[in-house]
């Protein structure tokens, strides 16, 4: 099957008015029939609108996610063919069987990304005769009957309620609960959070499929003078590494405090990631530290320049109080540097026995395991050696499959 580009008329709208609500929940009420198409391939509609091409931290963990399983997503003789409901066409380029369809709504925006969810997509899954819809962030559109399957990467939002804008909490915590009773197969990214979907929204474990990142080729140890290349042209020394978002959960004031407890050197803190939300408490703990001078804010990283900052790197250290998964831990493992993570959450899945462990509200606990990662050359070889062994678990292949395997079981309607 040739792979093309479907763009769905939309009106140029910047605020949904109540009369084009009214007409297209009306219309969608007339349609909401599930129907399957006898003795034709089933079809797949993927909502991948938080595909990001923009530079900024919209591209970091869920983008990163969403994009490597769509690329890997395998196409077989008698299974399904996808349709990917994105603004960002080039993912489907060169995959069999993968279709993109287009919307002129400007889905970055928020507002109109929920309306698009929410009124839009069904009437497209319909008019294209989909069987089954997949929602890869946490939310369902209420409005279908489709059979339905949602990943969901984490439930921090639930956890520390306290550390979201409140309307952004409300959302996703009532919408992700009805997603959850709606979809006939949930997806999420680790162990760690498919215990929190039985326990918040009482799911029978049965029911959820984890299907764990990989990590791409290009994360792995680089040569020597592309390294060096690079930290000349960032002016760049030695440096201990953290990958995130700026948000409260990434725990980066015990990461300051650690860091400023540690003996005075030529060390510097390198925070990669672009601004997320209620970051200013790390901005003032800089001041308060007097480090200034010592800690590095590069805001958003290209995908392509991030392995260099890895392998330019003495350590990553992930001290977040709570992830989905960690995908910073195995690409820097990948990578061949020695990792210092959390024992929160999902993390020590990420970590396995590849890295040291600590208690991320413990800020002495991180400064002596920096202080011993540093002192002993024997651990530092031994964290390298184990970590890049232990990144090779982790596939983004083996994700595709998985990932088509909860498919094929939420259409036999299991």
């Amino acid at each position: 099957m040739s792979v093309k580009s479907v763009t769905t008329p939309g009106l140029k709208v910047q605020r949904p008015s109540s009369f084009l609500v009214q007409m297209v929940i009306r219309y969608n009420f007339r349609l909401m029939q599930t129907e399957h198409i006898t003795g034709k391939r089933p079809r797949v509609g993927i909502n991948a609108h938080l595909l990001s091409g923009e530079a900024g931290y919209r591209r970091a963990g869920i983008h990163q996610y969403i994009y490597q399983v769509l690329r890997h997503l395998p196409y077989t003789e008698n299974g399904p063919d996808y349709l990917v409901f994105t603004n960002q066409p080039d993912v489907t380029a060169g995959k069999m069987g993968m279709t993109a369809v287009s919307t002129r709504l400007n889905t970055n925006s928020r507002l109109l990304r929920i309306l698009w969810e929410q009124l839009i997509w069904p009437l497209q899954a319909r008019q294209r005769r989909v069987d089954l819809l997949h929602s890869m962030a946490f939310v369902t559109p209420l409005l279908s009957r489709r059979t339905a399957v949602v990943t969901i990467y984490d439930l921090s939002f639930m956890h520390y309620p306290e550390q979201f804008p409140a309307g952004q909490r409300r959302y996703l915590t009532t919408m992700t609960r009805q997603a959850c009773r709606r979809a006939r197969r949930i997806i999420t990214i680790s162990q760690s959070s498919r215990q929190d979907v039985h326990h918040f929204f009482h799911v029978p474990l049965d029911r959820i499929d984890v299907v764990l990142p990989g990590v791409d080729d290009a994360y792995r140890p680089l040569p020597e003078e592309a390294v060096s290349a690079f930290c000349r042209e960032k002016g760049l020394e030695r440096f201990i590494l953290h990958v995130g978002t700026l948000q409260p959960r990434k725990n980066i004031p015990v990461l300051l405090n650690a860091f400023a407890n540690l003996p005075p050197s030529g060390l510097k803190l390198a925070l990669v990631g672009g601004k997320g939300w209620l970051y200013n408490e790390i901005f003032t703990q800089v001041k308060k530290l007097k480090l200034e001078e010592r800690v590095l804010f590069t805001g958003y990283v290209p995908d392509g320049e991030l392995p260099l900052w890895y392998n330019a790197a003495e350590l990553l250290v992930f001290p977040s109080v709570y992830e989905g998964f960690g995908m910073p831990v195995v690409e820097a493992m990948a990578c061949g540097t020695p990792v210092i993570a959390s024992d929160s959450s999902s993390i020590p899945e990420a970590v396995g026995e590849a890295g040291l462990l600590f208690n991320p509200q413990n800020a002495a606990e991180l400064t002596d395991r920096i202080t011993a990662v540093q002192q002993d050359p024997a651990l530092r070889a031994k964290l390298k050696k184990w970590g890049l062994q232990h990144a090779r678990n982790f596939s983004w292949k083996r994700a595709g499959r998985k990932t088509a395997v909860a498919y094929r079981r939420a259409l036999q309607g299991r």
